[in-house]
């Protein structure tokens, strides 16, 4: 299919115009014009473009693309990423906080999906944007059998800041990089916050404020929305997709 035609598809689905962003979201790198084939990557690393061009991929949709916020030099490690795109004639298309919020191809819905978490609401208020989730589990679990649970449903190593609730029940829930919204969820009384990835910073208010934090890892909270909008390309228009998986242990 032509790629023009292929990113207006996702553009409308993701709604990318109508979400503020630093990263530059859509189309960052065009083709030829022609797609069969799709790579899914968290990352947009050289060394996923690599692998791409090996697999004879036409376009690479990512969460984290190339540019944000003020333009960059192109030279450095973004020129070799660029350079490998148009030397394997390799489109991409980069989906942030479009890709975390969305109400059923985002990483946050996807990941109460795979949960079984019975969704209750927004959560998550980003610079005037709701981008996560909140929700109760059917039954509540202990506080180990929680963090055994979501390494099971993740697939990756939970770290577990222990502050809170021996038992959990109402949880919130935003992928990635979003400890600073710890805060809102203190303020309303959760009993656990899950997230991708800690900062040092938040330790000792999390500790005060008593409440327990999980971290399933930045890499792997985020996988889920590439994946979810890959199967929905793949159903829809026939195209071949596969994912890139290169985690980064983060």
């Amino acid at each position: 299919m032509k790629t023009k035609e292929l990113r207006e598809f996702l553009d409308d689905v993701l709604k990318i115009g109508e979400v503020e962003d630093l990263s530059l979201n859509g189309l960052q790198v065009e083709n030829s014009g022609e797609v069969k084939r799709v790579g899914l990557s968290v990352d947009a690393s050289l060394k996923a473009f690599k692998e791409a061009r090996k697999r004879g991929m036409d376009m690479v949709l990512v969460h984290h693309g190339l540019f944000w916020g003020k333009p960059e030099p192109i030279r450095g490690s973004l020129y070799e990423r660029i350079r490998e795109l148009i030397l394997g004639d390799i489109a991409l298309y980069a989906a942030h906080l479009p890709l975390d919020m969305h109400p059923e191809y985002g990483n946050n819905a996807q990941a109460m999906k795979l949960l079984g978490i019975r969704e209750s609401g927004d959560f998550g208020n980003y610079h005037g944007t709701v981008i996560g989730r909140d929700g109760l589990l059917e039954e509540p679990m202990s506080r180990d059998g929680f963090a055994r649970f979501l390494e099971e449903k993740l697939g990756g190593k939970v770290l577990v800041w222990p502050f809170g609730k021996e038992e959990i029940r109402r949880i919130a829930y935003v992928s990635g990089d979003a400890l600073s919204l710890l805060p809102e969820a203190v303020e309303k009384g959760y009993d656990a916050f899950v997230t991708g990835e800690p900062r040092h910073s938040y330790y000792w208010y999390a500790y005060e404020s008593g409440i327990n934090v999980f971290f399933g890892g930045h890499y792997v909270t985020e996988r889920l929305g590439v994946l979810a909008v890959g199967q929905l390309i793949k159903e829809k228009f026939g195209l071949e997709v596969e994912f890139l998986e290169l985690p980064t242990g983060h």
